[in-house]
C-alpha cells in the first residue's frame, strides 16, 4: 500500500485543532508542576502530583490523540495505491530450446536452470490468470494452450528438451496465435519470451515485433545467458552469445519490458519481478474504513486507561 491521498484533503484542517489540544495538554503539564513546585513538603508535593501515576497520563493522552487524528484523517476519506491479483489476464511463456541451451555457463546447464525458474513463475501466478507455453527452436511449438490449470504448464516445462536452432520471430507469432485465440474482451494479454542466442530462422523479429505491436500484445523479454558461454558440436567448441539489442529492440516496440539474466540467481529475480508485474494491479482503493477502525480502538483504548488508571489528563 502506498501513494497515500485524500478525497476530501480539505478537512484536514481540522488537525490544526488536534494540534492546538497537544499545545493546551503540555502547557497544562507545565502549569501542574509549576504549582506543585510551590509546595515546599515533598509529601505533599507528592499528593498534588504523584510521579508514579504521570506515566499513565500520559499513555491515555496519546492515545486520545491518536484516535482524533485518526478520526479527523478517515472523515477526509483517504485513498492508498493497492497491489491485487489481475482477475482477468492471459500470459504466454515462450521458452527457448535451441541448441545453445546445452551451454554450462549457467549451472547445471542454461535449459535446466531456465525450466526452473519458469516454473516457480507460473507457480506463483494467481490462479486466475490463464498460462499458456511456447516452445521454440527450428520452428515454435504451442505445447499448452492458455488455460488456468498451471500444473499442466509445469509439465510441459518440465518436458522441455533442446533441438536446432532459434526461431525467435515464430515465437512471437505461435504466442499471439495462442493469446488470439484464447483471450476474451478485457483480458490482458502478455507474452514473456526467454531466449540465449540469435534468430537463426523462420521470420524476422522485426517483422513478429510489429504484428505484436499492432495487436497491443507487450512482450517482455529475457536475455539469458553470458557472453562466454560455449556449445561442443562434433569436435568444435561453438560460442552462443545472447543477440541482446534484438530482444531489447522486442520489448522496447511492443512496450514491454527488457531483462538480463547470465545466472540462475538473477533468472529467478527476474521471473520475480515479471510476476509481480503480470500477475498483479495496482488500483486506487478508499480505505476510510480502515483509518476510523484504527482511530476506534485508539479511542476505546485510551477511555479503558482512563477508567482502569483513573486517569485525569489536567
Amino acid at each position: 500500500m502506498s501513494s497515500l491521498s485524500f478525497l476530501e484533503p480539505s478537512r484536514l484542517w481540522l488537525l490544526l485543532g488536534v494540534a492546538g489540544l497537544v499545545v493546551v495538554y503540555f502547557w497544562q503539564q507545565h502549569r501542574n508542576r509549576a504549582i506543585a513546585s510551590r509546595f515546599t513538603d515533598a509529601e505533599l508535593r507528592a499528593s498534588v502530583m504523584p510521579p508514579s501515576l504521570s506515566w499513565r497520563k500520559h499513555v491515555t493522552a496519546a492515545l486520545l490523540l491518536v484516535s482524533l487524528t485518526g478520526m479527523t484523517a478517515a472523515w477526509a476519506k483517504p485513498t492508498a495505491q493497492v497491489k491485487v491479483a489481475r482477475e482477468k489476464s492471459t500470459v504466454v511463456v515462450a521458452m527457448d530450446v535451441s541448441a545453445s541451451m546445452h551451454a554450462t555457463d549457467v549451472s547445471p546447464n542454461r535449459l535446466a536452470a531456465a525450466k526452473s525458474a519458469a516454473t516457480a513463475f507460473v507457480s506463483d501466478l494467481p490462479g486466475s490468470i490463464t498460462v499458456g507455453l511456447v516452445a521454440f527452436s527450428n520452428n515454435a511449438t504451442l505445447v499448452v494452450p492458455p488455460t488456468t490449470n498451471h500444473q499442466l504448464v509445469v509439465d510441459g516445462l518440465r518436458a522441455l528438451q533442446v533441438v536446432g536452432g532459434t526461431a525467435i520471430g515464430d515465437a512471437v507469432q505461435a504466442s499471439l496465435n495462442a493469446i488470439s485465440s484464447a483471450t476474451k474482451a478485457g483480458v490482458k494479454p502478455h507474452i514473456v519470451l526467454l531466449s540465449d542466442g540469435a534468430n537463426t530462422t523462420g521470420q524476422s523479429v522485426s517483422d513478429a515485433e510489429a504484428q505484436a505491436a499492432s495487436a497491443k500484445v507487450p512482450v517482455t523479454t529475457i536475455a539469458y545467458g553470458t557472453d562466454t558461454g560455449t556449445v561442443t558440436v562434433g569436435d568444435r567448441t561453438v560460442p552462443v552469445p545472447v543477440d541482446k539489442a534484438a530482444l531489447q529492440e522486442l520489448a522496447s516496440t511492443t512496450s514491454g519490458q527488457y531483462y538480463d539474466a547470465a545466472s540462475a540467481t538473477e533468472l529467478k529475480a527476474v521471473y520475480a519481478d515479471i510476476s509481480a508485474k503480470v500477475g498483479v494491479k495496482t488500483v486506487r482503493h478508499e480505505i476510510t474504513t480502515s483509518l476510523a477502525g484504527i482511530a476506534l480502538l485508539a479511542g476505546l483504548a485510551a477511555g479503558g486507561a482512563s477508567f482502569l488508571w483513573g486517569t485525569r489528563l489536567v
